[in-house]
């Protein structure tokens, strides 16, 4: 059987790290959210495996993912380099655990990338090419998606995965210019998508609506196709709006409405995220 993998979600300790994402709307997220928990809604809905994400730009995350990914349904790590910085990212590279790291990303909210043109970050991007890392990014603003393009074309071994739709307009229930930025993203052939919502689109959604996911995810699927597309639920930030259950199962129904055969299913719930990761690897 074809295994389930959730693509994108976290673990923390408030405790342990300082996280300045987080405001006065996401008390639901002011609290532990550890391994145990995630496990048991993982059973219930019959997730084989997952993808730990890094949540903070600092190294004592990458630390705190390597404890982490001791747990056996963690298949894969995404940890944390700092790109912009050619130099401390080698470094950091070189120091942090590889035990199931896949990917690195670091968080870029709407803040210019323009580093991305720069020798050195071109060479390191190059260098995790060929150590068969994925960059996960969120390229939100038109200058960001230039600016990934760009990357996409001068590193083009370089796999690349765009987290949360790359930020849809569900909150408005807009279209432009998400739409035309996505069918630009799905035009490099070494760019994927992730079926999830991010937190920026969760703290201003009035509620949660699956059938509002429907024509994003349509459109995504229509332009990235099934090998390119990958399910994930990024827990526990999607519990500001509603219940791991709920969400996986509206986001798995909105891939329903573009896919229809076993095996293209197969591929965003799970096919697509192990190989686009290495998993197992």
């Amino acid at each position: 059987m074809p295994l389930t993998i959730d693509a994108h979600h976290h673990f923390w300790r408030t405790a342990a790290q300082e996280q300045p994402w987080r405001n006065s709307s996401h008390s639901a997220l002011e609290r532990d959210f550890e391994a145990e928990e995630l496990k048991s809604e993982l059973d219930t809905a019959g997730v084989d495996a997952t993808i730990l994400m890094q949540s903070v730009d600092e190294a004592a995350e990458n630390d705190r993912l390597s404890a982490y990914a001791q747990n056996a349904f963690v298949a894969g790590v995404v940890a944390w380099l700092p790109l912009s910085d050619a130099d401390s990212a080698r470094r950091e590279l070189e120091r942090i655990n590889p035990y199931k790291v896949c990917g690195v990303r670091t968080l870029t909210a709407n803040d210019p990338l323009e580093w991305l043109s720069h020798e050195a970050v071109i060479a390191i991007f190059k260098e995790m090419a060929a150590r068969g890392l994925v960059w996960d990014v969120v390229p939100v603003t038109s200058a960001q998606v230039r600016a990934v393009l760009g990357l996409a074309s001068a590193v083009p071994d370089l796999r690349i995965v765009v987290d949360h739709l790359g930020r849809p307009p569900l909150d408005t229930q807009g279209w432009q210019p998400w739409a035309g930025q996505t069918q630009q993203l799905a035009s490099c052939p070494n760019i994927a998508m992730k079926v999830s919502v991010g937190i920026d689109v969760l703290s201003k959604l009035d509620s949660w609506s699956g059938k509002d996911l429907i024509p994003y995810v349509e459109w995504a699927g229509e332009h990235f196709g099934p090998s390119r597309l990958m399910l994930a639920s990024n827990w526990p930030v999607i519990l500001l709006k509603t219940t791991y259950q709920q969400a996986w199962d509206d986001l798995l129904a909105a891939v329903g409405t573009v896919f229809t055969s076993g095996p293209e299913i197969d591929r965003v719930k799970g096919g697509t995220a192990e190989e686009w990761y290495s998993l197992g690897r």
